[in-house]
């Protein structure tokens, strides 16, 4: 590499950043060939020394970065030197003064970052002067010394706080371990500027060094030396230190220290609290002056939330026993008054905090009746002498107020349930919603929670304030759209939380007053607000209607009424709400009822087309469905013959006039409208074979061979416009209409066969037969954009429910759907998403419900299929790459209980290839997200050599190069050549130490886990984020989490929502 012209350095970066067009590509060719180059490094320095742009420099440390992380470990001791001191003296240059120390501070950032990575590398082994330097030369310039602490705190940043996706655990813990035990200097050093120093700057930074070291140093520095008293009494009041203050206390409040030290954490609290009441009052206006406050204001409030919050978490049992009473209830109030602000963050940092509260308490009381069953043993039991905690009478008593607060708060800031349909925009006006709010969705269920808890605790107190804030509403002081949903919203959000006794009361009011609302409110915005906050409260009521059939009846019919309505979001909602409806009370609307001359259903099949006149064709899609629930509750099969075919009769009638008009001419199937009206009546069809189940059969059988007639004649119409005009006729709108009749009737065909327990037999003589005939040739022989990802999934559903039935259809399915569908994906790993994915899919049911049909394979179509799922697993899409690995999994386990002939062959043809593949994509930065299949496939493959299972060569034993190898020394030899070559930055030493690690630890899944992961962290290509290579345990640890709440929320009334209950009845 020639020396390095400095100045036409900085006009190209300029050019990069500043310039236009071809003058901007030219100097983005030239800075990457630079950067890419190996030695580029060694010119770093000249740059970092003599450019006068503050981009070459970034440029120049990224360069160094790399180095560090990738090729530190290869390189000399010379230049590894020559980078570390020429960093060193850079850093004390630039942090010389005061002065420079401003004007430098971005560059000084990246700087300290450089010299953190050399110190994961080198430190304590090749530098264990490291800790006593920094604090030497921190007690000479007062510059150096705040600029040191950035280092420090960065130090522990990497080592405490990123380790773990960063480095290998033996790595990280060797750092860990230093670090603690070379923290007496670095405290004492930190402990003398907060006393000496004056300067804001530095005692910002040495505040903010200590916030970072708080997580991981040993407790006594903490609680018995004068840190706490320090930050409580000197730099909880001044605003410039406030705020890093208040996070330190939030941390040490964090900390499990178990039972030592249990007054220091009282003392602090109680310290930490008075000094709030200083500083802010009693905070009495905070919502309303909220959006006065300057940003340091704010910050200084949302940071007490978080210290009182996670406190309070961790410790009420603590200061409820041991802190005055005044002092606990005041930070109550801290909370509740901050909860008021209309910030939605800092709101969800106090739901999180009521919700710990209030759970305990609920449990506290769950556990009291089983244990006092009289009041009189609670009594004069304030637990401060003894230690035990106060009991759950007392805590009720304590906190009464508090709570009354609590469920106001809840019910002015409650979240729109994902039932509700109906939202005010930012405008003002009234619209149907089509997008779900994840996060909107996820503060709804946790407001619901508190709320349910809040319930339990006094449900007396639940009532008088839902009845006052609905009174409200009727008289007109508190009416607005936001209102009336907030409370309607919190009313159904607590169902099953009351007794049914009390639920009736307040619900017969809240009903009653909510119709005549509706009665009342002119306008049609005002009906839909009115509308839509009556159905979901009644959907969320099943118990209660249920209960009282005339209720139901009426809300059914005011429902039918709603199908009406000019907004088409209430007209939504209303076949949505029956929907719900009717799968949690199907059974009332068959029974016969008494004083009723029918049942309701037969009134409500009778009137259907009145009902769903007004309605749009996929909201009489929804009205069918909702009946389907009702029919499927008839288990008498002739009567549930005779409701189905009362419901399906007017679009049996449409149907059947229709295929009769394109029987006796097919060009009626150039009208657009004929071809919709067939397609909307296959949706019907579809929607209502969903709810009612196998007992469909009955409709299924009447338009079968018609539907596969359709079928094909459609498919002929697409195939000649596509030869007439290519693919462009796929997007004509006759032709997409087309499709949609092909795709509607694969997903009737599907959803029956989803549906078909106990009848598969049928199933395979009577239906298959017929569809394979229609849709395979067609699918083979049609352009790739015209090819429906619906025949994939459908001939899946059928091979799942079918399974050995299957077998001898395998080899027509192959010609027809594989080849076709690889050919159409194999060219990129972006293009038809849907058919890529069901491809898979339906190779992987095939492997696993009819896998002798593979063994059949003509040995080339074997090995395309091999292939194609080596390509499978090459995706970076999660979802194909884990279905192809699971294949691979499958397969291998298949053949390994074959006949040994049949697998010597495969493993033979196949073994030394597919772990290579697996090799390659495990080492790929790009399909990390697949890590778990990936290092499951290969501990699976490990274990077959290593137990000697594959008794066959996997080499040539002919060669005289091969005597006296076995398949567990070529294998691992082929592993190490494989990495080798991947991985010029790794000795061999580190390839043999991993290799030998994957045949010891292949039996135990966890240790081979973690050592793959050890060593892709370790070879530095996988530097940056590398949580994918956690996220096994992450989604494990959520599943387990997830189980948990549910088996918890299953012992709370009211918990599990009614829409999420098992049974209907």
């Amino acid at each position: 590499m020639e020396d390095l012209d400095v100045g036409l350095f900085d006009r190209v970066v300029d050019a990069l950043f500043s310039g236009k067009g071809e003058e901007q590509k030219m100097a983005q060719q030239v800075l990457t060939q630079f950067t890419d180059h190996e030695m580029s490094w060694a010119r770093a320095d000249r740059i970092l020394s003599d450019s006068n742009s503050l981009q070459s420099k970034f440029i120049a440390l990224q360069i160094l970065e790399k180095l560090i992380q990738t090729k530190w470990k290869i390189l000399d001791e010379e230049p590894r030197n020559g980078i570390k001191n020429f960093s060193l003296n850079l850093i004390v240059e630039l942090a010389s003064s005061e002065e420079s120390l401003r004007q430098n501070r971005v560059f000084l950032s990246k700087l300290n970052l450089v010299l953190v990575q050399i110190l994961k590398q080198d430190w304590p082994q090749k530098w264990p002067d490291f800790i006593p330097d920094i604090v030497a030369t921190s007690r000479t310039n007062l510059a150096l010394c705040e600029n040191n602490m950035a280092i420090l705190k960065l130090l522990s940043e990497e080592v405490f706080d990123f380790s773990a996706e960063q480095m290998t655990q033996a790595k990280a813990k060797a750092l860990k371990t230093q670090m603690c035990g070379e923290f007496s200097s670095i405290y004492s050093l930190c402990m003398e500027i907060l006393q000496k120093a004056v300067q804001p700057s530095l005692i910002l930074a040495t505040l903010e060094t200590l916030l970072r070291f708080l997580s991981w140093i040993p407790f006594g520095f903490i609680f018995e030396m004068d840190l706490i008293n320090n930050l409580c009494t000197r730099f909880l009041q001044p605003p410039i230190t406030r705020n890093v203050t208040i996070k330190c206390l939030t941390e040490i409040g964090s900390l499990e220290c178990g039972n030592d030290y249990q007054e220091q954490l009282v003392n602090m609290f109680t310290m930490a609290v008075g000094g709030l009441h200083e500083i802010l009052g009693d905070l009495g206006n905070v919502s309303e002056e909220w959006d006065e406050y300057d940003d340091d204001q704010q910050e200084f409030i949302q940071n007490v939330a978080i210290f009182l919050t996670s406190f309070l978490s961790s410790h009420l049992r603590l200061v409820e026993t041991s802190a005055s009473r005044a002092t606990v209830i005041q930070a109550h109030q801290y909370v509740l008054r901050i909860s008021q602000v209309d910030e939605r963050e800092l709101f969800k940092v106090c739901l999180e905090y009521w919700n710990v509260l209030v759970r305990g308490m609920y449990e506290d009381s769950r556990t009291s009746s089983f244990n006092a069953p009289s009041g009189l043993l609670n009594l004069g039991s304030n637990a401060g002498a003894n230690g035990a905690s106060m009991s759950a009478d007392l805590r009720r008593q304590m906190y009464s107020g508090i709570l009354t607060g609590v469920r106001y708060v809840m019910i002015s800031r409650m979240a729109r349930p994902e039932e509700v349909l109906i939202v005010e925009n930012d405008e003002g006006e009234i619209v149907r919603e089509f997008i779900k709010e994840t996060d909107t969705i996820t503060l709804y269920k946790a407001e619901r929670e508190c709320l349910i808890y809040l319930t339990h605790l006094d449900p007396k107190d639940m009532e008088n304030i839902m009845v006052e804030k609905l009174n409200r509403q009727m008289d007109g002081s508190e009416w607005s759209w936001s209102n009336l949903n907030k409370l309607c919203w919190a009313i159904g959000s607590i169902s099953g939380s009351m007794s049914e006794d009390q639920e009736r009361r307040v619900l017969v009011i809240i009903i009653k007053d909510l119709l005549s609302l509706c009665e009342l409110k002119r306008g049609k915005d005002n009906k839909a607000v009115v509308a839509s906050n009556i159905m979901y409260v009644v959907g969320q009521y099943p118990r209660f209607l249920k209960a009282h059939w005339k209720f139901l009846k009426t809300v059914a019919n005011k429902l039918f009424e709603f199908m009406h309505e000019l907004h088409e979001g209430v007209r939504d909602m209303a076949c949505d709400t029956f929907v719900t409806i009717a799968q949690k009370c199907r059974r009332h609307f068959i029974a016969h009822q008494p004083g009723e001359a029918s049942p309701f259903v037969d009134e409500i099949i009778a009137n259907a087309e009145s009902i769903t006149s007004d309605l749009m064709p996929q909201q009489v899609n929804r009205f069918c469905e909702a009946v389907g629930y009702l029919i499927s509750a008839q288990l008498n099969t002739q009567t549930q013959a005779m409701l189905i075919s009362g419901l399906m009769k007017p679009y049996n009638d449409e149907w059947n006039s229709l295929v009769q008009k394109v029987g006796e001419n097919i060009n009626v199937l150039e009208d657009l409208n004929v071809v919709k009206q067939l397609g909307n009546i296959l949706r019907v069809n579809v929607s209502a074979c969903g709810a009612v189940g196998k007992g469909f059969i009955s409709q299924v059988g009447n338009i079968y061979i018609d539907m596969l007639g359709l079928y094909k004649a459609v498919s002929e119409i697409i195939s000649s416009c596509v030869a007439r005009d290519g693919a462009i006729a796929t997007k004509y709108a006759n032709v997409r209409a087309m499709r949609t009749i092909k795709k509607e009737a694969l997903r009737l065909v599907d959803t029956y066969v989803k549906h078909c327990d106990g009848e598969v037999a049928a199933v395979n003589e009577n239906m298959v037969p017929p569809l394979l005939e229609a849709v395979l040739a067609d699918y083979a022989q049609n352009v790739p954009p015209a090819r429906d990802a619906e025949v994939l999934k459908t001939v899946n559903t059928i091979t799942g429910a079918l399974g050995g039935l299957m077998t001898d259809k395998i080899p027509i399915v192959f010609d027809s759907l594989f080849e076709s569908t690889i050919n159409m994906i194999n060219q990129d790993f972006t293009d038809y998403p849907e058919h890529r994915l069901a491809i898979y899919q339906l190779l992987q049911t095939i492997n696993q419900k009819c896998f002798s049909a593979l063994l059949n394979l003509p040995p080339q179509q074997f090995r395309f299929m091999v292939m194609s799922i080596m390509w499978g697993f090459k995706h970076t899409h999660r979802d194909v790459a884990d279905v192809a690995l699971t294949i691979t999994q499958d397969m291998i386990n298949n053949f390994n209980m074959c006949d040994r002939t049949i697998s010597d062959a495969f493993f033979k043809a196949y073994f030394v290839e597919l772990l290579n593949e697996i090799i390659v994509v495990l080492a790929d930065n790009e399909h990390k997200s697949s890590f778990k299949p990936q290092y499951m496939v290969l501990a699976r493959m490990v274990r077959l050599i290593d137990s000697n299972q594959i008794t066959a060569p996997l080499f040539d034993a002919s060669q005289p190069e091969n005597s006296g190898l076995d398949n567990g020394l070529y294998v691992r030899q082929s592993i190490a050549n494989l990495l080798a070559t991947a991985f010029a930055n790794l000795t061999q030493r580190q390839i043999e130490v991993f290799v030998e690690g994957l045949f010891n630890f292949n039996d135990d899944l966890e240790k081979f886990r973690n050592h793959v992961r050890d060593f892709l962290i370790q070879t530095k290509e996988f530097a940056g984020d590398n949580a994918d290579l956690y996220l096994d345990e992450t989604e494990r640890d959520i599943e387990q989490k997830k189980q948990k709440e549910k088996e918890m929320a299953r012992a709370i009334p009211g918990m599990v929502k009614p829409s999420e209950m098992e049974e209907d009845e």
